[in-house]
């Protein structure tokens, strides 16, 4: 996502609470664009099942993380011992060739740092400090040195040696530079990075992954002797994304590794050592990740997402056998107790939910079954940790003592936390009997809710299954997931689920299937309702790809995807308001007022992966030139992630009015496509003026002193503000004080010229369990129409014409065109949308 300086302070100036600053990201140290992808793609995650793994010197026993717990256990037991039980959550064991020690990562104090356990003792020691991002650390053969990737240079990924001697390191060095790349990436580092290290048997030589030389992706495979400033070689080039991993053969001659060349899955995959032809060695529609050859090199394990959940699997090298690695017994290093949750809905009908568990530290606790998912940012005032949480019910084992169990069911539920007290309990049982907060609307008809902006695979730990999203549907309380499919670099997860969809909708959550059309130059376009096929390749400029050129343009892709039936909208729009008459000149090459003027865009996610009040200054720009823009609203959901971009199904969520439930999807689209809208990550309102509700015309002969209105709030969350803004200002403030989670006001508003008016909430700080920055809502607008006349804003006129005149400046001088009449195309159409904004100053 592109960042920008905001034009107008004052539009914004309303919002900047330093009460915002509460909440920051997760290891926030680490200075690489779009943490959303590596932070679960290469970083440890909290999971439930397994999710790194190594041998012990006899490869008759593995040491794993499992639980943010190390873990031990024998490959003929299915009884696993646990090693680990500190105030953090470890990860990444590498056992010493002595097998006296275990090597691993503790994520503790917003930091990640290299530990070592003492198998016998079982007591462990912190061996680097700092406050860096240290992962991946890796024994030499000897075991008298370490290899481990750190941030504590310059926050970028690089790899240090060090000593390791009397429980202490010494002598750590980088052995990788720091190279400043000039090509064009856009969703990795114009630094390159260094990741996945590996020792060479002889422990001469480190190989590793870095993305010297490319765009696209982490890197090729690289070697070079274990020494700072050593000349790297290249021996093998193909796209990774954080995940390759290799591990030589105990006799060095072969690597395994993780890679989807020619797939959409990370499968394994052999290659000499010193590089050449590569082949896979497991086939199928899953993750094989990483994986460890033995020391006695019989066997790979590796970590696997077949069934959905992580688990450990081994296979025989040769012949093939893959075996499963269950765990039926679980041996805690101090007692646990079993808590089974159960989830009732107002009706007293089981129902799923999202429930967090956590103990009188914070640690947190799920079923051994069922997913976890992590929150992207966390107020450290409140907590030590980013929430986690799971769906459904279910046991869960827990320490005896004090356990806080959180439950939440979408906005339209009062969430619900207890505080129980286990020590005197071997097992028991919480049930909880959630309550509405009230109806937003005592009109016939009903408001239906739906996430515009899902993906259900997309690279990330888990497999789901169309059962897997339906469960987090139903426990977040949306009706309607927009599942759509979108590349991931070489990569287009789901592609093999596009298809027809359902006639009409039912309450047992539908999913539809669309595509993001994934032109970051452009910006992203959610397509909705697809009907019969992708569009392909799925994105334009690509540098350095045979989709490199600027077309098609998005104006394109809404025709292509209109002629299927679907619709079309800008996604996660804007983190800050583009200034176009910023100097030095900012780069600013988003469509969006190009496809609005062209008479394209069907609606815009005002609520989404994106700053929502920035968001939605540039909507009102749009609205106040006379355009008709409905409000939606979509997560931009990573359901298999186990740390989501932003969050799960229906985080940020769009409610549509239809006048009968069950309702066509022909209804449902019709009224997205009216405006008869709201968006929301977490607060609810209705609005009406003058008795017409949003997506609606109001006619009015003349100006009016008292037009009258009605306005209505409810709030899992309490709001500090709930306004009418009209033609982009705020008309009238209804809190007489902050801090509401139900409001009904009636009132009137004057009424002058021709123009639309919306209802807004929200509050100036980040509140659980709205995992966002900060509550916000918005309705579609009412449209004002005063005596036939268009709305008139010459000021937001001149801005989108300056606008556009940056996106020709640059589009002019984009090098990777495929033919000079693409690149006349190009510029013909912007330059007629630049007239059109010019002809309304």
């Amino acid at each position: 996502m592109k960042k920008y300086f905001p034009l107008f302070l004052l539009t914004i100036a309303i919002f900047d609470s330093p009460l915002l600053a509460q909440r920051r990201p997760v290891l926030p140290q680490i200075d690489l664009p779009h943490p959303y992808y590596y932070r679960e793609l290469y970083l440890p995650q909290l999971t439930s099942g397994p999710s790194t793994l190594a041998w012990a010197p006899d490869s008759k026993e593995i040491a794993y993380s499992m639980a943010g717990s190390l873990w031990r256990q024998k490959l003929d037991s299915k009884e696993a011992v646990q090693l680990t039980d500190g105030a953090g959550y470890d990860y990444q064991p590498d056992w010493s060739p002595d097998g006296k020690s275990i090597l691993y990562v503790s994520y503790q104090k917003d930091a990640m740092e290299l530990w070592l356990l003492d198998v016998a003792s079982g007591k462990s020691t912190q061996l680097t400090s700092g406050g860096a991002v240290n992962v991946e650390p890796r024994w030499s053969p000897d075991g008298k040195r370490i290899i481990f990737v750190s941030t504590q240079f310059n926050r970028r990924f690089h790899i240090f040696r060090a000593d390791v001697r009397d429980g202490k390191l010494e002598n750590v060095v980088r052995l990788t530079g720091e190279t400043k790349s000039d090509l064009p990436r856009y969703y990795y580092s114009q630094y390159d990075t260094e990741i996945n290290p590996v020792w060479t048997r002889d422990g001469q030589e480190i190989l590793f992954i870095c993305n010297k030389g490319h765009i696209h992706g982490t890197g090729g495979f690289w070697r070079m002797n274990a020494e700072p400033g050593a000349e790297a070689k290249e021996i093998h080039y193909e796209e990774t994304n954080w995940k390759a991993r290799p591990d030589f053969s105990a006799d060095g001659s072969r690597m395994v590794y993780s890679s989807y060349l020619g797939g959409q899955w990370h499968n394994l995959w052999l290659m000499p050592a010193n590089g050449g032809d590569a082949f896979p060695i497991s086939y199928g529609d899953f993750d094989h990740t990483n994986v460890r050859w033995s020391p006695d090199g019989t066997k790979i394990a590796f970590i696997s997402n077949r069934n959905g959940n992580t688990s450990i699997c081994y296979q025989s090298i040769p012949a093939g056998e893959e075996s499963s690695f269950s765990v039926d017994v679980r041996r805690y290093l101090r007692p646990h107790t079993n808590l089974t949750i159960d989830v009732l809905d107002e009706n007293s009908s089981r129902t799923s939910a999202r429930i967090s568990v956590t103990d009188a530290s914070g640690r947190f606790y799920a079923p051994s079954n069922l997913w976890i998912h992590a929150d992207d940012g966390f107020d450290r005032a409140e907590r030590q940790f980013e929430s986690h949480y799971f769906y459904g019910g279910g046991q869960v084992a827990v320490p005896r003592g004090l356990v806080t169990i959180n439950v939440v069911h979408g906005p339209g539920y009062r969430p619900e936390t207890r505080t129980v007290d286990s020590s005197n309990n071997f097992s028991w049982l919480q049930s909880f009997r959630l309550q509405t907060i009230g109806p937003i609307d005592d009109r016939n008809g009903q408001w239906i809710s739906s996430d515009l902006h899902v993906h259900r695979n997309y690279g990330g730990t888990y497999k789901s299954e169309r059962y897997a999203l339906v469960n987090q549907a139903e426990a977040e309380d949306v009706a309607l997931v927009n599942s759509l499919v979108v590349n991931k670099e070489q990569r287009f997860p789901d592609i093999e689920l596009f298809g027809g969809n359902e006639d009409r909708l039912d309450p047992d959550h539908q999913i539809i299937l669309g595509q993001e059309f994934h032109t970051s130059y452009w910006g992203h376009r959610g397509i909705l309702n697809l009907k019969e096929h992708l569009l392909l390749p799925g994105y334009a400029g690509y540098p350095n790809t045979a989709a490199a050129s600027l077309y098609p343009m998005n104006a394109d892709i809404y025709d292509m995807a209109h002629t299927q039936g679907a619709l079309v909208g800008e996604v996660h729009p804007f983190d800050e308001e583009p200034n176009p008459f910023a100097a030095p000149a900012q780069r600013i090459t988003d469509e969006l007022p190009v496809d609005v003027a062209l008479g394209k865009l069907d609606y815009m996610e005002i609520v989404g992966f994106s700053d929502h009040k920035s968001t939605a200054a540039v909507w009102y720009r749009l609205l106040n030139l006379g355009y008709r823009i409905p409000a939606g609203a979509g997560t931009d959901a990573t359901t298999n992630y186990a740390a989501p971009i932003r969050g799960m199904v229906g985080f940020d969520r769009v409610y549509t009015w239809v006048p009968a439930w069950p309702s066509t999807l022909e209804m449902w689209t019709d009224g997205l496509r009216r405006g008869r809208t709201f968006a929301t990550n977490g607060p609810l309102i209705n609005f009406t003026l003058k008795g017409e509700i949003v997506g609606s015309e109001l006619q009015l002969d003349t100006p009016q002193t008292a037009v009258p209105f009605s306005a209505r709030l409810r709030s899992i969350v309490p709001v500090d503000h709930l306004e009418i803004v009209c033609n982009g200002r705020v008309m009238k403030e209804l809190l007489s004080d902050p801090a509401h989670d139900w409001a009904e006001v009636k009132g009137t508003i004057p009424v002058k010229e021709s123009g639309w008016c919306v209802l807004r909430a929200w509050s100036g700080k980040a509140q659980y369990p709205v995992m966002d920055n900060y509550a916000y809502a918005t309705t579609s607008p009412v449209y004002i129409n005063l005596a036939g006349a268009r709305p008139r804003s010459p000021e937001d006129a001149k801005y989108f014409a300056a606008w556009i005149a940056r996106t020709i400046e640059v589009t002019a001088a984009y090098p990777d065109w495929g033919s000079v009449e693409e690149k006349e195309l190009v510029l013909r159409r912007l330059n007629e949308a630049k007239q059109i904004y010019e002809k309304m100053q």
